[in-house]
């Protein structure tokens, strides 16, 4: 039967995932060499609990227990995110099948885990503890945010300070209190934030749209935690507010992906042309984006 894979990893992994790539043929070892171990050797035996595991199987030396789902659908779908393994299936495909597939892409699931894992905690130390001084990251360069109750910006709620000097640090002067709660200095500044987001976010649909020849109707802010943007037929697009983080190379990406499935709604060749269009170096943009370590949990 056709069997679809697709790494849903798109906080991880950018809104288009790569393909799975087959290895190179192995290189001979030296014959002073000693013989290459199996990963299972060198590692030591890891076990992957998804928190809604209804399944398990054991892939390797690893006992994976994942979310197995049925559906109307025609084909086996593998979603791997910093939960773990989600398995969607056909109503009729017997679970033998299914296993059969899980063994058979067993080193690629077992990768993208441990992929997943350390991607988390990357993501888990850019965590920001929102207290007066604390820095992170605003479309690429690091902010500072300080806590001001005595300025007459008390009324708007924030100041954007620029870098003094090239290299520097922008701050953001919040009107509350020292003694304000961390709760209370995280709503205020991801108002902010998320108020230049959309500011943003207009702006450069607005400057990609015609040159895509689309039109979009309307931009929604999304706070998902694990996409970076969605499209719909009816021309509404859904950016996350959190790529306010990321350089503008990286923004302009996502818009650029969302504002082309106006065309196609799909990410079949047809549709990377389209992107190509106006953004030649987009597989770089995208590995950048797959890199990138944005807070989820502020």
């Amino acid at each position: 039967m056709q069997v679809f894979v697709q790494l849903a990893l798109d906080f991880l992994g950018g809104p288009a995932p790569e393909p799975v790539r087959h290895a190179p043929p192995p290189v001979a070892p030296a014959e002073d060499a000693p013989p290459a171990l199996p990963m299972t050797q060198v590692f030591q035996p890891a076990a992957w609990h998804h928190p809604r595991a209804n399944r398990m199987l054991r892939l390797g030396a690893c006992d994976v227990a994942y979310e197995f789902k049925r559906g109307k659908r025609r084909t086996i779908g593998l979603s791997v995110s910093t939960d773990g393994l989600s398995v969607s299936a056909p109503r009729w495909t017997p679970v033998g099948e299914v296993e059969a597939l899980l063994h058979d892409k067993s080193a690629w699931v077992l990768e993208k885990l441990q992929s997943a894992r350390q991607r988390a905690g990357e993501m888990a130390q850019a965590r920001i503890r929102w207290a007066d001084g604390v820095e992170f990251d605003y479309l690429g360069e690091r902010l500072r945010l300080a806590l001001d109750p005595t300025h007459a910006f008390t009324q708007v709620g924030a100041l954007f300070e620029p870098a003094a000097a090239p290299g520097g640090v922008a701050t953001l002067r919040l009107g509350l209190a020292h003694s304000a709660q961390e709760a209370q200095i995280r709503d205020a500044a991801q108002a902010w934030l998320m108020k230049q987001a959309k500011a943003l976010f207009t702006e450069r649909l607005d400057h990609f749209a015609p040159q895509l020849g689309v039109r979009y109707s309307r931009l929604r802010l999304s706070s998902a935690g694990t996409r970076w943007g969605s499209a719909s037929a009816d021309g509404s697009i859904r950016l996350n507010w959190r790529l306010i983080h990321l350089k503008m190379d990286m923004i302009d990406y996502v818009v650029v992906h969302e504002l082309s499935h106006l065309h196609h709604m799909d990410h079949s060749p047809q549709f990377w042309d389209v992107v190509a269009s106006v953004l030649p170096d987009h597989a770089q943009r995208r590995r950048a984006l797959r890199e990138a370590a944005v807070p989820l949990d502020e």
